[in-house]
C-alpha cells in the first residue's frame, strides 16, 4: 500500500478517535475496575475487528441496498448501549471495589466487543472511510488494503483508550467519590449516545 496513504487514513483515525463517545465512556468505566483494563479494550478491539472483516467481505454494499438492516443494528445498539449506561449509573465503579461475579475479565471482553462492535456509527463510518483509502490498482488486493487500514484504526483505539482507562485510574485512585460521579457520567454518555441513535432513526422515518 501507499505509505501516504496510509499516513493520510491515520490522521483521519486518530482525529475520529479522539472524540469522546461511548468508547471513552466504557473505557473510563473500565479504569475503575481491578484488572478491567486490558480486556475491556481487547473486547472493543475485537469489536473492530468484526466490522474491519465485515467490510472487506463486503457486506457494506449489502448494507446499501438493504437500509433496514442498518436501522435494526441501530435499534439493537442504542437499546445496549441504554441498558448498559442504566447498569453503569445504578452500580457505579470505583477503584477500591473488587470483582464480583458480574466483572470476571470475559465478560468486560463481551462488552467491550458490543459497545465498539454494535455501534452502527462505527459501521458506517468504516463502511464509508475503509473504501476511499483504496486503490484498485494497488499490488495488494482491495481486502488486504481494507485489512491493513483496518489495524491501522485499531491500533490507533488501543493506544488512546489505554490512555483513557489509565488516566481515569490514576487520577480517581484515592478519590472515591469522584470516581463514582465519573463512573456515573460515563453511563449518563453511553444513554445520550444511545438517545441520539434512537432520535436519528425517529427522524429519518419520519422524514420518509
Amino acid at each position: 500500500m501507499s505509505v501516504a496513504l496510509l499516513l493520510a487514513f491515520w490522521a483521519v483515525s486518530i482525529s475520529l478517535v479522539l472524540v469522546p463517545g461511548a468508547d471513552w465512556a466504557y473505557a473510563i468505566a473500565a479504569g475503575l475496575r481491578e484488572r478491567a483494563i486490558a480486556p475491556a479494550i481487547a473486547g472493543m478491539l475485537l469489536g473492530y475487528l468484526a466490522i474491519t472483516l465485515v467490510v472487506a467481505a463486503g457486506v457494506g454494499a449489502l448494507v446499501t441496498r438493504h437500509p433496514e438492516l442498518l436501522t435494526l443494528m441501530s435499534l439493537a445498539g442504542a437499546a445496549y448501549l441504554l441498558w448498559l449506561g442504566a447498569q453503569v449509573i445504578r452500580h457505579p465503579a470505583v477503584p477500591e471495589a473488587g470483582q464480583g461475579a458480574a466483572d470476571r475479565p470475559r465478560d468486560w471482553v463481551r462488552r467491550g466487543f458490543l459497545v465498539s462492535g454494535m455501534n452502527p456509527k462505527a459501521l458506517l463510518l468504516m463502511l464509508a472511510l475503509l473504501p476511499q483509502f483504496t486503490r484498485a490498482q494497488a499490488p495488494w488486493a482491495v481486502e488486504l488494503q481494507i485489512g491493513a487500514l483496518g489495524l491501522v484504526q485499531m491500533l490507533n483505539c488501543a493506544v488512546v483508550y489505554s490512555l483513557v482507562a489509565v488516566a481515569s485510574r490514576l487520577v480517581l485512585r484515592t478519590r472515591p467519590a469522584a470516581a463514582r460521579r465519573v463512573s456515573r457520567l460515563s453511563g449518563v454518555a453511553m444513554i445520550a449516545v444511545a438517545a441520539l441513535l434512537l432520535a436519528e432513526q425517529l427522524a429519518r422515518h419520519a422524514y420518509l
